[in-house]
């Protein structure tokens, strides 16, 4: 498990336990466990009920996200993070839209309407699992987000339809708003960058 991965999903996080760092990481527990001993030990992590990051640990992970640009084809990631930005919109619009119906909170009880959100969903998944393919091409890390939104959406299509937008939990939203963060940190871009162009999340 390597540090840069470890470290980055528990900045993501904020704050986490150890069972939800390692079921976010789609690693066996054993393997996490040992890098957050070594994280820890070496001051770039508080251990004890939630992992947090220290100072030191960010300022470690920022440089090995700046390493990790350094030997990645950032045009090429530009490329694929333009493809993302338009399926990005429409994410946005299918999560509104399942919050919302007619401008009011969506209090599901139209099944037919609920139906035709997640049709879109589905549909958007397709065009999501091939950017997220064209991106772990270039940083293979990035692919554990298709297996993470696959799982959500396993979990929607099965009933479980709090897994679409619930925080806290690695719902679709939650690892889409996480998968936003990785592209725009591999392309060298900001948020700040992003919210001025009006693609922010």
């Amino acid at each position: 498990m390597s540090e840069l991965t470890v470290l980055q999903a528990v900045r993501l996080k904020g704050r986490v336990t150890f069972t939800e760092l390692a079921a976010t990481l789609v690693e066996d527990a054993a393997g996490v466990a040992e890098t957050v001993e070594q994280l820890i030990a070496s001051g770039l992590m508080v251990g004890g009920a939630v992992l947090k990051l220290t100072d030191r640990g960010r300022a470690r992970l920022s440089e090995l996200l700046d390493e990790e640009r350094t030997g990645v084809d950032a045009t090429a990631l530009a490329a694929v993070y333009d493809e993302f930005r338009p399926v990005n919109a429409d994410f946005k619009a299918v999560a509104t839209d399942w919050q919302l119906k007619a401008g009011e909170p969506n209090t599901h009880d139209d099944s037919d309407y609920d139906a035709a959100v997640l049709n879109r969903l589905n549909d958007l998944h397709q065009r999501a699992m091939a950017i997220i393919a064209a991106a772990a091409g270039h940083v293979p890390r990035l692919g554990v987000y298709a297996v993470k939104l696959q799982r959500a959406l396993d979990k929607i299509n099965s009933g479980e339809t709090v897994w679409l937008t619930r925080p806290m939990i690695d719902s679709y939203h939650t690892v889409w708003f996480e998968l936003h963060e990785e592209l725009i940190l591999v392309t060298g871009l900001t948020r700040e960058d992003e919210a001025s162009a009006g693609h922010a999340q």
